[in-house]
């Protein structure tokens, strides 16, 4: 079975990233599974706290989630034409201690995808996580983009996806992704 990690790049309650998030668990392809984690309890990335204390427990199971997964989706916000600074911040806890980057991103198949209320989606949002997850040592699928605007429109007051057209390019998102992430563990396990 293809296992992927999804993380919304949101701590709001009514995200619509949280909620295009929980759509894409329900959309997965027969035989693979989108484990739905969360980026909550992550602390500020401050070096001394590492030096003092390590790794958090939080980012270490999370850690380990991405490093056992077949692939990582990220469903980002756009904030100020960018990355969400808590977002960001996760992802830099999650590279750390360097010497790990190779096990948790290394070769690691990744997707974007986000909704905004604006008209442009998450394009801006997409494009500035580009020179990160290269440096992450990331395999970026470039096979598809799903950026969903005026967000409002498209999902419930209860954030349950409601627009047909959305869910027929996630769900076809969702099936080049994996087709994607079970080729690159395939040529893993033949190298």
């Amino acid at each position: 079975m293809t296992k992927l990690i999804g993380l919304s790049g949101s701590l709001r309650q009514a995200s619509y990233n949280a909620a295009l998030l929980r759509a894409a668990a329900g959309l997965m392809p027969e035989g693979t599974e989108l484990v739905v984690e969360t980026i909550r309890g992550i602390p500020l990335y401050d070096a001394d706290l590492e030096a003092a204390e390590g790794i958090p427990e939080r980012v270490s199971g999370l850690k380990d989630a991405i490093a056992s997964a077949d692939g990582l989706l990220l469903v980002t916000p756009e904030y100020n034409n960018s990355i969400p600074g808590v977002f960001k911040n996760a992802i830099d806890w999650l590279s750390r201690p360097n010497t790990d980057l190779k096990r948790v991103f290394g070769g690691k198949p990744v997707a974007l995808i986000g909704a905004s209320p604006g008209g442009f989606g998450t394009i801006l949002s997409q494009n500035a996580w580009l020179p990160v997850l290269r440096y992450l040592g990331a395999d970026l699928w470039n096979g598809g983009r799903l950026m969903v605007s005026k967000a409002q429109t498209v999902f419930t007051p209860n954030g349950v996806l409601a627009d047909q057209k959305i869910e027929e390019q996630l769900r076809a998102y969702l099936q080049g992704f994996v087709a994607f992430a079970e080729a690159s563990r395939q040529e893993t396990s033949v190298s």
